[in-house]
């Protein structure tokens, strides 16, 4: 390191030593008006100033920091994270590229074992286990067995790397999500490193990194090749971001949860508008909120737009560190260095933010989201007509209102008659049914013995399941209590549900075990079906053969309602298109009621044994009973006993043989790991920037294009693309797996990209991964079309609309782009992560100038684009010029806006990508 220019070192004495760290009070003291900069930008500023050298982090990088305004700038600023989280799907791909970065080095005749991460990484294996059986108790144990044997071959390659790279530790599967497991367990706080102390800061390689926001760290989701840069030491640069205060008053009604709340906020910043910015939580209400509930909204942050939704570290964080069972002595020490060094939660009203945004905590009602986004927020009350609008709007259904249903009438046991207006399903048998023409599609089937009625709008699928609220004990104690009531009232499940429940660690298991309200759960048929993300995933497992046949050969439109935080088109279940997001006592809910389009307020969710009516008030459990059971259930304990086994694995995982050596021996017939293709032959220095000439579109999208569905993660047929190949290299189509799981083979990935069944190419009349063929006019897959192309050297484009590239992390979304030949995208609008992984894969992010879009230019996408400006000495931000060409000559000329946001990201897209450039910088020492 260099000599630091602002001469503020000092030195902390704790009880575990004696520490040096960089002192922001002194820089206070010096005239910088640290105290008025939000605490995000504070753990950058320090971050700087910790790893300044002159080169990468200059001077002029930490005088952007100190100088940070209310409306940010244009200027690029570093971050070093000291710690990389990785989950196994985005993992996987990660360390193919490791692996084959030393492959490439060896053959170049240098040292491979430079190849190694520089910092601490921590991979998760959560990502992998699907619910393939369900609602019993061999649930588990059979799903675990399944796991490993469609995924052995990746365990085994991440056991090599466990031994093979230095600061690189495996999670193995079956012990929890991710994000929980940095919350509960990886987080430190504050970081005590080489005589240094310094704030905890990460990156992750899932999106929902910011999780850990919560517990007062800073850290955000990066795709795979960002995070591939930062273990091997190099800065992460992005511009300087605004910071938006999200000042919270009063405390939660009784009956809400912390997933209304969050559901609350992501409607109300997307409605905002907070891509690319910085959130901090700051106002009296933080008080009321516990550990668990700001890490529930901290892990939304995707879903609001923003890199981070920041908690600063106060008494409640001291507090959350001691009931999981951090050390007496490392707490003290977090506690003495947020408060000498200006990042304890306090002085809140000198902060100056961007704006400020208010949320009156009291305004809290209960809440779900969707059918489709995570945005789409509808309050509870308002979801049966809610419900209508949007089967007749978005599925073109004519829907009968409830006062047109079905009439039902029985006797009572006073003699006299009640009437209720609901479905027949949802009654007893021993009822005179007098039924009105039902407009709903209504489809019997059978299962096993007994038969029963869906239609549009039944719960194929309720998952408590996903970080967001399983890291939570507060909803998954009160998803118990519901559960326990349902029970004593002799409520069951309908038939037609898919039931599950994924906790994000074992000690959720433990608490739920100890208070007996496992116990409930699974009469409920919600069993444990594993440790990983499931259905938020894609990992729903199969629907049951009669419920699938039934949606299929009908169209039905059914619905999951799950507690997870996406809910995009064909993500959960490709025939589930509706899906709810909610809280985990709401799960259970729905799964009594069977049915989406219900008032829980005025409808029964079901019938006791006698005939009486059970409303969702009945099962609700109060907030004193839910505190109670905590109180009595959660121990320190509980968090020693499973962290401190955490990474051993199961049985099967210990016994697991694994190649050795510090070189991957790479396997032709292997259709799960292979060498990537990116470093294959490099040369030692980059390319000239060079004009992209006569490209035609591959396709061309609306808003809202989801990393899901440009590099779905699911499950595929054989007629795809991806499928064929399989088969084509001897895989059965039971043997598939999904698409996340073969993420460490290009073959099938490449074929993979724009394949989502729900993707609208507006260039192909059939919905899914097709396109139309320029010139010859035949529609066929995006990945034969784009054969074709590479055949006559045609280079491709992609034209998109606002917020393309939204949601997960997903790598594979900008590496398959690459790999079809894509050299731009020009849309007009970027998510913050996929624009980054499409610099870092050398493709080209192209923005719309203001005011233009697609159609205000008449482009209809069989144009011929040449894009110029490129080749005379590109520079951040600046703007090319585009010309469409029409097939009789006339054409359209436009500016776009060049998306290379700094001076580094222009290196790596002359690279052909960022790890491209960090191997050149290897191969010159």
């Amino acid at each position: 390191m260099m000599s630091n220019p602002y001469k503020n070192e000092a030195t902390l004495k704790t009880n575990k030593g004696d520490y040096k760290y960089y002192s922001l009070k002194t820089l206070e003291e010096n005239g910088y008006k640290i105290s008025k900069l939000p605490f995000s930008i504070r753990i950058l500023l320090e971050n700087a100033l910790r790893n300044f050298d002159d080169f990468g982090i200059t001077k002029s990088h930490i005088e952007t920091l100190l100088n940070w305004s209310p409306k940010a700038s244009d200027k690029d600023i570093p971050y070093k994270p000291a710690r990389v989280l990785m989950q196994d799907f985005t993992g996987v791909p990660a360390v193919v590229d490791i692996a084959s970065l030393r492959a490439e080095m060896d053959r170049k005749g240098k040292d491979p074992n430079k190849i190694n991460p520089l910092v601490p990484v921590d991979l998760v294996i959560d990502h992998s286990v699907q619910v393939d059986y369900f609602g019993t108790s061999y649930s588990y144990q059979k799903n675990v067995e399944v796991e490993y044997e469609r995924n052995g071959e990746r365990y085994q390659f991440l056991k090599w790397a466990q031994h093979a790279f230095e600061n690189f530790s495996v999670v193995p599967p079956g012990m929890g999500i991710c994000h929980q497991v940095n919350l509960e367990n990886l987080a430190k706080g504050v970081i005590t490193r080489d005589g240094m102390i310094f704030p905890d800061t990460l990156v992750g390689t899932d999106s929902h990194t910011p999780m850990v926001n919560g517990i007062g760290v800073v850290g955000w989701g990066v795709g795979g090749i960002e995070a591939e840069a930062a273990l091997l030491g190099q800065p992460i640069y992005f511009i300087m971001p605004q910071v938006i205060g999200l000042r919270l008053s009063g405390s939660m009604p009784l009956g809400t949860t912390a997933t209304d709340l969050v559901l609350t906020i992501t409607h109300l910043l997307r409605s905002y508008g907070v891509v690319g910015k910085f959130v901090e939580v700051f106002g009296p209400g933080l008080n009321n909120l516990t550990i668990p509930d700001r890490a529930t909204i901290s892990n939304m942050s995707p879903e609001f737009g923003c890199t981070i939704s920041y908690f600063p570290i106060d008494d409640q964080t001291l507090d959350y560190m001691e009931k999981t069972n951090r050390s007496e002595d490392h707490i003290k020490t977090v506690e003495q260095y947020c408060k000498a060094n200006m990042l304890w939660r306090e002085n809140e009203d000198e902060i100056v933010y961007s704006d400020v945004l208010e949320l009156d905590l009291n305004s809290i009602k209960p809440t779900i989201s969707g059918p489709k986004r995570p945005q789409d927020k509808i309050l509870l009350e308002n979801l049966k007509p809610k419900f209508e609008e949007l089967l007749k709007i978005g599925f073109e259904r004519e829907y009968i209102p409830l006062d047109e249903r079905d009439v039902v009438r029985w006797k009572s046991e006073g003699g006299g008659q009640t009437e209720v207006k609901a479905r027949k399903s949802d009654l007893p048998q021993e009822v005179e049914v007098e039924k009105v023409e039902n407009k709903l599609k209504t489809v019997s089937i059978k299962i096993g013995n007994e038969k029963y009625e869906i239609s549009d709008g039944s719960i194929a699928i309720a998952a408590i399941t996903s970080c967001t609220n399983t890291s939570n004990p507060s909803v998954m104690i009160g998803a118990g209590l519901v559960a326990r009531k349902a029970v004593q009232l002799g409520l069951d499940v309908k038939p037609w549900v898919k039931t599950s429940l994924a906790p994000g660690s074992k000690v959720v298991t433990d608490y739920l075990k100890k208070s007996g309200l496992l116990e409930d759960l699974e009469a409920l048929k919600f069993h444990t079906v594993g440790y990983g993300c499931t259905s938020c995933i894609g990992n729903s497992g199969p629907l049951p053969a009669p419920i699938s046949k039934a949606v299929e050969d009908y169209n039905l439109v059914v619905c999951s309602a799950l507690s997870g935080n996406r809910n995009f088109e064909a993500r959960v279940h490709p025939l589930v298109k509706m899906n709810f997001l909610m809280s985990p006592m709401l799960v259970v809910a729905f799964a009594l009621a069977g049915r989406i389009d219900i008032d829980m307020a005025k409808e029964p969710l079901g019938y006791d044994p006698n005939m009486n009516p059970v409303f969702l008030k009945d099962i609700w459990p109060s907030n004193e009973e839910i505190f109670n059971e905590m109180k009595s259930v959660l121990t320190p304990k509980d968090y020693e006993k499973n962290y401190n086994e955490i990474f051993d694995g199961n049985e099967i995982w210990r016994e697991l043989k694994a190649p050795e050596g510090k070189l991957y021996d790479w396997s032709d017939k292997s259709t799960y790991i292979k060498e990537a293709p990116f470093f294959l032959n490099i040369s030692e220095d980059p390319k000239d920037f060079e004009d992209i000439i006569g490209a035609k579109v591959l396709l061309k999208l609306g808003d809202s294009i989801t990393t899901d569905h440009i590099s779905p993660a699911g499950s595929f047929k054989k007629e795809s693309a991806a499928g064929q190949y399989l088969i084509n290299r001897g895989v059965n189509q039971e043997d598939f797996n999904s698409y996340g799981s073969r993420r460490g083979n290009d073959e099938v990935m490449v074929r993979g990209t724009f394949a989502n069944v729900r993707i609208n190419n507006q260039l192909a009349k059939k919905e899914g991964g097709y396109t139309t063929h320029l010139p010859s006019g035949d529609e066929m897959t995006i990945f034969e079309a784009s054969q074709l192309y590479k055949k006559d050297n045609t280079p491709l484009i992609v034209i998109g609309g606002k917020e393309y590239g939204s949601g997960s992390s997903r790598d594979w979304a900008a590496k398959g782009t690459f790999l079809l030949g894509i050299k731009a995208v020009i849309a007009e609008s970027y998510e913050r992560i996929h624009r980054s992984n499409l610099v870092g894969m050398g493709v080209l992010p192209l923005q719309f100038k203001e005011g233009d879009t697609p159609d205000s230019l008449n482009l209809n996408g069989t144009e011929t684009y040449d894009i110029t400006g490129i080749s005379d000495s590109l520079s951040p931000l600046e703007e090319l010029n585009v010309k469409a060409t029409k097939d009789d000559g006339s054409t359209t000329e436009f500016k776009v806006i060049c998306r290379l946001d700094s001076q580094i990201e222009v290196a790596y897209y002359q690279n052909d990508g960022i790890l491209q450039y960090v191997l050149r910088q290897f191969l010159k020492e």
